[in-house]
């Protein structure tokens, strides 16, 4: 399978920017780390500053780790990070019965987009090879 670039340096580089939460290492598919740097501020901002040199790599990982396709990842996560309360992020995908309960419920309470930052780049990348099957 060749190698797509499904995330983009630039946007990484944007959520670096709140990357002392771990955004930006949700986005490539770090939910652990993720995790840790939320709970920490970035490892009390070492490791968010460490981040800086290592997008780049990061980004290359996720790209040949994610499939490419028709759903965007920038998009879902931009949706997902600003919006995901309101389950705008799962309408993007075609998941509209989830989205309105999201949309009712500010996202399960919070649990559901918590859910979502741990695997939206596994949902995409499924939705992205059952189009293209």
């Amino acid at each position: 399978m060749p190698q797509t670039d499904t995330h983009s340096k630039l946007f990484g580089y944007l959520l670096w920017i709140f990357g002392f939460l771990g955004s930006h290492r949700f986005y490539y598919g770090k939910p652990v780390t993720g995790t840790i740097w939320f709970f920490t501020l970035g490892l009390f901002f070492i490791g968010w500053i460490i981040d800086l040199f290592l997008i780049p790599s990061m980004d290359r990982e996720a790209d040949f780790r994610f499939r490419g396709g028709d759903t965007s990842y920038n998009i879902a996560w931009l949706l997902l990070t600003f919006l995901g309360a309101f389950g705008v992020h799962r309408m993007y995908m075609g998941k509209w019965i989830t989205g309105v309960i999201y949309l009712l419920t500010l996202g399960l309470c919070g649990l559901g987009v918590l859910y979502d930052f741990w695997t939206l780049n596994d949902q995409i990348s499924v939705k992205n090879a059952s189009i293209m099957d």
